[in-house]
């Protein structure tokens, strides 16, 4: 029962897409993506996410294998794999920004100028422009997408800078023309009508803005702008206490006479895709398996699923 529902199949493993709610028919969709990149990247040893990635986010299969061309969400996956690169990479500074400041009680409370020298004397002694020359190619020959993002992951995901050249090559990724259409659609959100704060357009504006100044100056800015997101976030959470009648702001980051306080840690963990549960799920109901280390979509799995050309 489970494996028709999550599969969107009838008794006997057979799809009526006329049968079911669009709901089912993404869910399946997302299972058929998954399924086919296990058939085309399973054997690098990648767990289900960094698989999905290999054969979705980067290189031309997306676009040019008969089974993933053909699934509309394929372009949507795309998508959503390579803005949470940004979205890690903000996470991460953020959370690493507030593990340098104190609490309340301490003697480590900062000041913005403290804060964003932080940043910036971790930056290389280049201008941006130099900065992003020295980036590896983000296109192949044949205009295919490369795992540039995990290059620059191999460095230290935890290395502040990394996560600088990230939000860089997600900016450059936004500009119109890099990606398809219905991709970058959703990579910058399929509501948006402009820049939205700190999305990869808006870290474009910066660079345009910054292109032939220090890196050390953006990322400064950097700094800025991530300390007026948590305010404008504190802002809009902020209601009544019932308790006492005052106002409560749930932020962990606070600031008193011009200096900067934390009541607890940020989490630097990525925002969760799910792939990894819903691989765990097929496995658990025979559609996948994992031999040698490496995942296999089962006989079973590639009937019911379709991942056959």
């Amino acid at each position: 029962m489970l494996t028709e529902v999550l599969t969107a199949t009838h008794s006997g493993g057979t799809h009526v897409p006329g049968d079911w709610e669009a709901s089912d028919r993404t869910r399946r969709a997302t299972l058929r993506i998954l399924g086919r990149a296990i058939d085309l990247r399973g054997h690098e040893g990648y767990g289900y996410q960094e698989t999905l990635r290999s054969a979705v986010a980067f290189g031309e299969e997306a676009t040019t294998d008969p089974v993933l061309a053909t699934i509309p969400e394929t372009a949507g996956w795309r998508g959503v794999l390579l803005r949470h690169y940004s979205v890690g990479a903000w996470r991460r500074l953020w959370a690493a920004l507030v593990a340098g400041v104190g609490s309340k009680d301490g003697e480590a409370d900062r000041s913005a100028e403290e804060l964003r020298d932080w940043l910036a004397d971790q930056a290389p002694d280049a201008d941006v422009r130099r900065t992003l020359d020295d980036l590896p190619p983000l296109k192949g020959a044949e205009g295919q997408l490369l795992p540039v993002e995990r290059c620059i992951l191999a460095q230290g995901a935890q290395l502040p800078m990394t996560n600088v050249l990230l939000l860089m090559v997600g900016a450059l990724r936004s500009r119109e023309g890099h990606l398809p259409a219905d991709v970058r659609a959703v990579f910058l959100g399929r509501q948006r009508q402009w820049a939205e704060f700190l999305d990869p357009t808006w870290v474009d504006g910066l660079i345009n803005d910054y292109l032939d100044r220090r890196v050390g100056d953006l990322a400064a800015r950097l700094v800025d702008d991530m300390l007026a997101q948590s305010r404008r976030v504190a802002l809009a959470k902020l209601r009544t206490d019932p308790a006492t009648g005052g106002l409560k702001i749930f932020s962990r980051l606070h600031l008193r006479n011009e200096r900067y306080f934390k009541t607890g840690d940020e989490g630097d963990s990525d925002i969760g895709t799910r792939i990894p549960q819903l691989g765990f799920f097929a496995e658990q109901l025979g559609l996948f398996t994992v031999r040698d280390s490496c995942h296999t979509v089962t006989a079973e799995g590639r009937r019911i699923l379709e991942t056959n050309p």
